[in-house]
């Protein structure tokens, strides 16, 4: 019998203020497969991925998470079963990197005041640091870190709670080109280390999909243009239609590039 989908999300639209910003989008992410929603700015990604972050409802049609659906459970229990993964991570205090990561126990920004985490999950922190690239900065404190730094430890975060999906919401935003490639690089770690992890993640750049990415939902102007394997969906003519401008498509060792298309002008001599 096969296991449940992961996400099951059914002709959902949003509505802001009278506004559609999603509108009759539909999903379903199984366990090891890893997304990707793209689409030029305002095309509904954010929107979506509050979705399946159990943090917004659907105005209308229905969205299942981890087998629950909204609206019929607590949302904020839920969340705690969801690795999400925001870069705009809130926090004012001087935490160490150790701390941070563990912070996602608790599913606070904080540290709880008298919290005292069991010798295994300080063993889990340091080691999901150590998977994310982070050793050598252990104890580094969080206004000391870089960037790139910083969105490894708050996906080290993110997997403490052990959860089947992990959300990552445009991960790579604000990273010179070498932390992009080591979140990259630590982003295709997980996918290996964790084979029955799903994972969702939120770009509008092609070059910041790991190659380990398996299906592609394509967005624009709150509608689903097409969705499927991530091979049939990244054509030029689809890409180019998605942001509404001539590309061509490349690939080469598993990584995805763009350019902008110009025909051949005519030949001179």
């Amino acid at each position: 019998m096969n296991a449940p989908p992961v996400l099951r999300v059914t002709d959902a639209t949003v509505v802001r203020d009278g506004n559609p910003i999603l509108h009759e989008a539909s999903l379903t992410v199984r366990a090891g497969e890893h997304w990707a929603l793209l689409g030029p700015n305002g095309a509904g990604k954010s929107t979506l991925l509050s979705l399946l972050g159990a943090v917004v409802h659907p105005t209308r049609g229905t969205v299942e998470v981890l087998g629950h659906r909204l609206g019929r459970v607590d949302m904020r229990e839920l969340r705690s079963y969801v690795g999400h993964v925001n870069p705009r991570h809130d926090l004012r205090s001087p935490l160490t990197v150790q701390d941070v990561v563990l912070t996602g126990l608790t599913n606070t920004v904080e540290r709880i005041p008298r919290w005292e985490p069991t010798p295994e999950q300080v063993a889990m922190a340091d080691r999901l640091i150590g998977l994310l690239g982070l050793s050598e900065r252990h104890g580094a404190r969080w206004p000391t870190l870089s960037q790139g730094e910083r969105g490894r430890a708050l996906i080290a975060r993110a997997l403490m709670p052990s959860p089947r999906l992990l959300l990552l919401d445009e991960p790579a935003t604000g990273l010179d080109v070498a932390g992009r490639e080591q979140l990259i690089e630590r982003l295709d770690t997980l996918q290996h280390t964790y084979p029955e992890l799903a994972s969702v993640l939120v770009t509008h750049h092609l070059e910041e999909l790991p190659p380990a990415t398996t299906h592609v939902l394509l967005l624009r102007e709150g509608r689903c243009l097409t969705s499927g394997p991530a091979d049939e969906v990244l054509t030029s003519d689809q890409v180019s239609k998605c942001f509404d401008h001539p590309i061509r498509l490349t690939r080469a060792e598993g990584r995805w590039s763009v350019r902008a298309y110009r025909p051949a002008g005519p030949r001179v001599g």
